[in-house]
């Protein structure tokens, strides 16, 4: 097993691309915390991933903007497993609108919540990685780290940030042994993407299928969505990857719509 009593903290684990990472956590011997704002769906999600085995969850409250909260969750996780060894910084929402149109307030909320958390999310759980000799900080960012598309001025300007701040703590981090990378999905069937397709039907005057086939996947190799579990599998190798021979990076996983 590659993860086997490895302790991890994936944020956003409640449902999606979280849970899913989770569960391949799980299945390879972690003990992942199942960081979540609902703390009753954290919880249920935990205990059917202990169940699955070998490895186990356990659910924990986190609103990652509140710097509290995130100190609280993490001295929980390692005060009950002893240390942390992975951080999966995945919680994160997608607001859209023109430039013109786009509300101060959801553009704070938005940089808040992917750039905010990560960076207070990494702050809790370095130490602890120092303490242990090593660890691997995981951020969740996307096609959209790499390429801009229309009505997403927020989201693209966090996703690009995330880059940086990768990058800051691989230099920062490889004295003791702490690797910081990016994983850049495309478009991935979730709730969260679901919601975007009348949203942006509606800023475009397209049509919801012409969203999905022309904007979402017109410029993959085979029209397919990403899936969670594709994303989970890069997830699963940059935590469970040994040395500082890979950090810093950035890894695209998007049926080939960005490619470098």
């Amino acid at each position: 097993m590659k993860l086997k009593d490895k302790v991890c903290v994936v944020t956003g684990a409640a449902r999606g691309i979280g849970e899913s990472i989770a569960r391949r956590y799980v299945a390879e011997g972690a003990r992942v915390a199942i960081a979540d704002l609902d703390l009753a769906s954290a919880s249920e999600t935990a205990a059917n991933l202990t169940a699955m085995g070998p490895g186990e969850a356990m659910g924990i409250a986190m609103d990652v903007v509140s710097e509290q909260a995130v100190n609280e969750g993490i001295a929980e996780v390692a005060a009950k497993w002893g240390g942390i060894d992975v951080l999966v910084s995945n919680a994160g929402i997608q607001i859209v609108h023109k430039i013109e149109d786009f509300p101060f307030a959801d553009w704070k909320k938005m940089l808040a919540i992917h750039l905010d958390g990560a960076f207070l999310t990494s702050k809790a759980c370095i130490p602890h990685m120092y303490a242990r000799g090593g660890g691997s900080v995981i951020f969740m960012g996307s096609v959209h780290s790499k390429e801009a598309s229309p009505l997403k001025a927020a989201y693209v300007t966090a996703k690009h940030g995330l880059l940086g701040l990768a990058r800051v703590i691989a230099k920062d981090g490889a004295a003791q042994g702490v690797r910081a990378n990016v994983i850049c999905p495309g478009f991935v069937r979730t709730p969260l993407v679901d919601k975007q397709i009348p949203e942006q039907a509606k800023e475009l005057g397209i049509s919801e299928e012409e969203v999905v086939s022309r904007i979402m996947l017109g410029n993959t190799v085979d029209k397919q969505f990403t899936t969670v579990e594709d994303v989970a599998e890069v997830a699963l190798f940059f935590a469970a990857f040994p040395s500082n021979a890979l950090t810093g990076q950035s890894l695209i996983v998007s049926h080939g719509w960005f490619m470098e």
